[in-house]
């Protein structure tokens, strides 16, 4: 019974000890390897391997030692971990593209900024740099405690005096367990003016300091975004920034731009920016670049881009920001160890637990020279004496019988302590010229003069205040230097469309699906019956389609013959000279195989209180409020239903006021209420719009609001009219219509109804890709069942397949 109650008295619950030991090893990772202590700035590692190189001597001024000699001895003495993690750990503290202010004076190869790896440690050297040697000044004065090593064999500092705010210096980067810290890197002069703001006015805000510290300034400069995920990581110990590459437009001698990057965002891997620039641009994710090679040298960045001719260099870099790291988010966690406890701060707290640890080095630092002062002229003080009584103290130590008598005999004739006893007996007897005794009084006055201010000092916390801002001050003249990184304001609320001018353009689109841009004066107007010319260079198989009037600024909504409908800015189609081919859909959105964009609208608003009508071929019509398709993604929403063997050949805003005029191929018409056609959800199928005779199909859509307009009706041999809507009765949709149009085989069938003003301009394409343009007004206005008049002369073989508005302002 007995060995049953001990054993149940062992028993441990699984569940308690994984806690109880996942808590341990979370903080062990926590407090000992992964987040930096907030007074020195600095990790475990990187501690350890500064305290081990100011050991051995190797400062900024003597010679560079073999980086595995260095290795060797933080892992001997003071890092029982990989060698590999000691050596990157001081690689990093060397590297100027990852580390703002070095700490490491490397001397062979230390890696680059297109991530090479560094040269083995028995290749490379290392010593501290500079601005090393002001974070363990006063190591040796009992400014900080000191704990056992791994092995309790050695002693080694829990923290550095670090006269330098390092936390804020040179950040930090680290993920724990549960936790992360990303501390950026910071302007020294700008730091140290916060702190000096600080020591004078103690009660300083986080936002008042921000004053100074104007932001982060990383190693590879580039530009910061905005101020908003500034100003929130200086107040709360978190936020996000965009960091952009710093590049400019150089303007080439064959009429082409290149981009130029100078800089790019920091912890950015160069050579694999470049490898997504370039296979961005062979997936055609962004088009327009021609060339692009890297020709960065010693003297710092350089990637060239070179931009295709008639391509807006612009458009292109603004691309690349947003689908390369040319543009990252930096993502601010200010968390660091605090009293052995992770904690994340704000700029204030950042600084205030620098002051605090300062005011600690710097009045143990005081104590340790008012201590030695104190005892050097203790010393001194039973040398004078000794000197005083010199025949004395001789004769009184050559009758002694050895020299713990004669210590004795000092301290009972003398009244000295065995300290100054001691000394006497170790004094050499040239303390005993006038010169000695004349340095011996100066050196007792300087040392009371010393200790006097020693005690003020420790007397007024105002005093060592006084000697952290001087020291501060020291250090910013001796070690600042310009910014680095540009903060742009507001610049995050900047869009590409800010850098657009909002002109008149022409949008083709061929049968295969080749688009492009053109600006209006690639075309001139011309008089009726004139045979325009070529618009476009086609393929013997392909022909115009259609042809959108628009804004650059405009959003265009592409309906596909699968129902779908995809979004973009009409400055997004490249813009090409007029007889150039254009680009293929495919290369500028995601369209699935075999679909194709079959109707494009253009609207600025997508919140308008407005809806899209859709028309089939078979006749079936549907109205959806525009609003369901705002934030369309890249790969497209569903539009509209479609019933097998249909097509969607057209669809446009409408408002509930509206009629709807459908145009047939056999020259038939119907008008009715759009309000009959209840509005419904993208992905319904809609209703009948008309009824359709035998082989006939509805060829055009358009909207019209009141009797007094004039639908213009084109057909496929060049003819055309004008009609007034008023001549068309409404009546009710699913109806067969009226004559529009008397169709022969000298009009050919219709092609194209559409109302028009008598300001406007039409362009009419054919299929060889004959563009004309001509005025409204030149177009007879006669009844509805008549031929019309020939708009353009064709060619053999030749067929208008398509016709566009020009909306004269």
């Amino acid at each position: 019974m007995e060995e049953d109650k001990d054993l149940k008295n062992t028993v441990v619950y699984i569940e308690d000890e994984i806690q109880k030991s996942y808590l341990d090893y979370s903080m062990s990772v926590i407090v000992g390897r992964a987040l930096p202590d907030a007074r020195d700035g600095l990790k475990p590692v990187h501690r350890r391997i500064l305290f081990a190189m100011s050991e051995n001597g190797m400062s900024y001024m003597r010679p560079f030692k073999k980086s595995a000699r260095i290795v060797g001895e933080v892992l001997g003495k003071y890092h029982p971990h990989g060698d590999s993690s000691v050596y990157y750990a001081m690689v990093r503290m060397g590297q100027d593209f990852n580390t703002r202010y070095l700490l490491i004076d490397g001397q062979g190869n230390y890696g680059s900024v297109d991530g090479d790896s560094p040269a083995s440690m028995r290749y490379t050297e290392a010593r501290m740099a500079r601005l090393s040697s002001e974070m363990v000044a006063d190591l040796d004065k009992n400014t900080v405690n000191f704990r056992d090593n791994f092995d309790e064999t050695l002693q080694e500092p829990v923290v550095l005096p670090s006269k330098i705010p390092n936390l804020l210096l040179n950040g930090s980067s680290g993920i724990a367990v549960g936790m992360a810290t990303n501390i950026p890197p910071h302007n020294l002069t700008e730091v140290i003016n916060a702190t000096i703001a600080y020591i004078d006015n103690r009660e300083s805000t986080s936002e008042e300091l921000a004053e100074h510290v104007l932001g982060p300034d990383f190693p590879t400069g580039a530009t910061i975004m905005g101020r908003a995920g500034i100003a929130s990581a200086y107040s709360t110990g978190r936020g996000k920034i965009k960091i952009r590459a710093k590049a400019r437009i150089e303007d080439l001698k064959n009429g082409a731009q290149a981009i130029i990057v100078t800089e790019i965002p920091y912890q950015v891997n160069k050579s694999s920016l470049i490898q997504q620039i370039a296979e961005h641009a062979k997936d055609k994710k962004i088009e327009g670049i021609s060339d692009l090679r890297d020709e960065s040298d010693r003297d710092g960045i350089r990637i060239y881009i070179e931009v295709k001719k008639n391509e807006d260099a612009d458009i292109v870099l603004n691309k690349l920001y947003k689908f390369t790291n040319l543009q990252v988010t930096y993502g601010i966690i200010m968390l660091a160890i605090v009293n052995k406890i992770p904690k994340v701060l704000n700029l204030r707290q950042m600084i205030e637990i620098h002051v605090n640890h300062r005011v600690e080095v710097v009045t143990r630092r005081v104590q340790f020279e008012l201590d030695k002062a104190e005892k050097r002229l203790h010393i001194l003080e039973g040398f004078r004496i000794a000197i005083d009584n010199i025949d004395e103290v001789v004769q009184m130590i050559k009758k002694s019988k050895d020299p713990q008598d004669a210590k004795d005999k000092l301290m009972d004739r003398f009244k000295l302590s065995e300290i100054q006893s001691k000394a006497i007996l170790d004094m050499r007897l040239q303390k005993l010229t006038g010169l000695e005794v004349t340095k011996l009084d100066e050196e007792m006055n300087f040392l009371r003069s010393e200790i006097v201010r020693f005690k003020q000092i420790l007397g007024d916390k105002e005093e060592v205040y006084k000697i952290i801002k001087e020291e501060l001050e020291d250090i910013r003249n001796t070690y600042s230097d310009k910014r680095r990184s540009e903060i742009v304001d507001d610049i995050s609320e900047i869009s590409i469309e800010d850098m657009i001018q909002d002109d008149e353009v022409f949008i083709t689109v061929t049968n295969n699906g080749y688009v492009k841009r053109m600006t209006l004066d690639n075309y001139r107007a011309q008089s009726r019956g004139g045979k325009g010319y070529t618009g476009q260079t086609l393929n013997d198989e392909d022909f115009i389609k259609s042809i959108t009037h628009a804004r650059n600024l405009d959003t265009l909504l592409l309906f596909t013959n699968k129902g779908k409908v995809y979004s973009m800015k009409v400055y997004e189609i490249p813009e090409l000279l007029r007889g150039a081919k254009g680009r293929l859909f495919s290369n500028i959105i995601s369209l699935d195989v075999g679909e194709r964009v079959k109707s494009i609208i253009k609207t600025r608003d997508m919140e308008q209180d407005a809806s899209i009508f859709f028309v089939t071929r078979k006749g079936t019509v549907k109205k959806t409020k525009l609003s369901l398709f705002a934030n369309i993604n890249k790969s497209g929403i569903i539009a509209v239903k479609l019933r097998p063997g249909d097509d969607l050949i057209n669809s446009f805003l409408i408002t509930d006021e509206a009629e709807i005029f459908l145009a047939t191929y056999k020259g038939y018409a119907l008008r009715f209420k759009s309000s009959e056609v209840r509005s419904c959800g993208r992905s319904s199928f809609g209703v009948r719009g008309i009824a359709l005779r035998d082989d006939d199909v509805v060829v055009a859509g358009s909207a019209v609001y009141d009797d007094s307009a004039v639908v213009l009706t084109i057909s496929e041999n060049g003819y055309g009219k004008k009609s007034k809507i008023a001549h068309y009765s409404t009546i009710s949709r699913a109806r067969k219509g009226v004559i529009n149009m008397k169709v022969s085989n000298k009009t050919g069938n219709v092609i194209s109804v559409e109302e028009i003003r008598k300001e406007d301009e039409v362009v009419l394409i054919t299929s060889k890709g004959c563009v004309i343009r001509t005025s409204s007004d030149e177009i007879s206005t006669i009844g509805r069942a008549t031929q019309g008049v020939r708009i353009m002369k064709l060619r053999a073989d030749e067929k208008v397949v398509d016709v566009a508005k020009v909306i004269v302002e």
